[in-house]
């Protein structure tokens, strides 16, 4: 089944294009990296999938939910680091969207968040503020508030940005586990030998060209086109 349809889709600013004519879908259960240099539009493609700008040309839309059903783990800021909350807190408010006008958490939306904390492996961690906790343990915490907004896809900007070895490698495992229960995953990454390590799927964003297709038939381009997607030099 098909949850995430870009059909020709060109985004940019001011009138000047960053990405031209992209097309892609996601299936369920997918696991999709987004990678490619600085500037190949990789943030403000995630920004479209969001709906946070407009396309200028094409559509993207999800087939069986909302665009607000979509848990998003976007990269880490210095506010978010600082954030004077609890663990807890901080989970929860990935309900949000499940509110409606209603001012209050009900019964199974607490016990939501307290089922991620236990899959995150964080439980002991609920009544820990925020900002006291580790890079790694932030990013699960954050992982934990994407898991209570959706059910399906998770949208997930550079995770293992600023983290220490053995958290990178626990985070990456973290993810696949998630997508090994069912969960679609939509990632970018910088780092490519981790994306054909876990990614099913692989979007290479490059100045001018693009490929998208599965992990195998990525492997299986010449080394020269894989470079000249990231330098510019293949404009086809």
């Amino acid at each position: 089944m098909t949850l995430l349809n870009v059909k020709n889709v060109s985004l940019g600013y001011n009138g000047s294009k960053v990405i031209d004519n992209l097309s892609f879908s996601v299936d369920e259960g997918d696991y999709l990296c987004i990678v490619g240099e600085n500037g190949s539009g990789k943030s403000t493609l995630m920004k479209a999938l969001l709906g946070l700008i407009s396309c200028m040309s094409g559509e993207i839309t999800y087939e069986g939910f909302k665009r607000n059903e979509v848990g998003y783990l976007p990269q880490q800021t210095e506010l978010q680091m600082d954030f004077p909350a609890s663990v807890n807190e901080v989970v929860l408010s990935g309900c949000l969207n499940r509110q409606g006008l209603r001012p209050y958490y009900n019964t199974a939306e607490k016990k939501l968040t307290l089922d991620n904390l236990e899959k995150l492996g964080i439980s002991n961690l609920a009544k820990r503020c925020y900002r006291e906790l580790s890079g790694g343990q932030k990013q699960r915490v954050l992982l934990a508030r994407a898991l209570c907004a959706t059910e399906k896809i998770l949208l997930l900007d550079e995770p293992v940005a600023g983290l220490d070895p053995k958290a990178t490698i626990e985070m990456y495992q973290i993810i696949e586990e998630l997508n090994n229960s069912g969960i679609t995953i939509v990632m970018i990454s910088h780092d490519i030998g981790c994306a054909t390590k876990y990614a099913s799927h692989i979007l290479h964003l490059g100045n001018g060209t693009s490929f998208y297709g599965s992990k195998k038939e990525y492997l299986s381009l010449d080394i020269t086109k894989r470079y000249n997607m990231a330098s510019g030099g293949d404009k086809k």
